[in-house]
């Protein structure tokens, strides 16, 4: 898809980071915009920001991890706009800690978030991107979705399922002219980790520092989109670490894991020692 002028996008997840990045990029090269998230606040953010822009738009809220609500958001996305040219499955969020530590409840909220909400998008807008002569899904997953890391089980596991749908869609659609597209981000500085369920705070913490220090603008990875759907990419890396992770999964599929592992097992040691430092002297 070589012109974006005139063309319908959903964008899921679209209230903040890389949602928002992309819908404002969309948004200048030309294309209306169905903004979806199940904050209130941050879509009428978004939108007061696409009207300063004059682009045509539309605000959803909607829960992707319901069936029911994404299959009306498609209705209403149809009685609006007519068609859809782009479908972006973005929305998504976190959980951290050990995988015994983790409550069934937090893996399922993740998982009806990541993976099924990814499902819903691209099964009820399906027969809206059949209409035009061409049209683009694009789902986002992870550095994450090349291998599976201790304390993200159930992140990588939602991420690695969606690299692997898009797969599957990028070579049952082709006939249909319907591109798609995976997108790996590496460490992206969004409010992802706030939003995460951790129990260790201190973790949190941690975590949203390196993001926030580090952490590529949310707009890198609009770029990227934007890319992946002009040159119709099967899969799109965005930042060295993302691309890192990758080849060394592939170089040393068992080898790379075995380096995590001793990493990890040290680590823990660190911890576990910290805190039987901290019991003692509170003693």
């Amino acid at each position: 898809m070589k012109e974006f002028r005139g063309k319908v996008a959903v964008i899921t997840g679209s209230a903040s980071g890389i949602g928002r990045a992309t819908a404002l990029r969309l948004a200048k090269r030309g294309s209306t915009i169905a903004l979806a998230d199940i904050d209130p606040d941050g879509l009428e953010s978004v939108a007061k920001e696409l009207t300063e822009l004059g682009a045509k738009h539309s605000i959803h809220r909607v829960d992707v991890s319901s069936s029911s609500q994404m299959e009306a958001f498609a209705g209403e996305v149809e009685d609006i706009h007519g068609v859809v040219d782009i479908l972006i499955n973005n929305a998504g969020v976190a959980i951290a800690g050990p995988f015994a530590n983790q409550r069934l409840e937090d893996l399922e909220w993740l998982v009806g978030i990541n993976y099924w909400g990814v499902v819903y998008g691209c099964h009820y807008f399906l027969p809206l991107l059949k209409r035009p002569e061409q049209a683009h899904i694009v789902n986002v997953s992870s550095m994450f979705g090349f291998l599976g890391l201790p304390e993200q089980s159930g992140y990588c596991a939602t991420k690695a399922a969606v690299r692997a749908l898009s797969e599957s869609l990028w070579t049952e659609l082709r006939r249909d002219n319907i591109g798609v597209t995976s997108i790996h981000p590496g460490c992206i500085d969004t409010s992802i980790i706030q939003s995460s369920r951790m129990k260790n705070e201190d973790s949190r913490e941690s975590a949203q520092e390196l993001f926030s220090l580090r952490g590529a603008p949310p707009d890198a990875v609009a770029v990227a989109i934007l890319l992946g759907i002009e040159k119709n990419k099967l899969r799109m890396r965005v930042r060295p670490e993302s691309v890192l992770t990758e080849w060394l999964k592939r170089v040393f599929p068992v080898g790379v894991h075995r380096f995590i592992a001793n990493r990890w097992e040290k680590d823990q040691a660190k911890r576990e020692l910290k805190l039987e430092t901290k019991g003692s002297t509170a003693t």
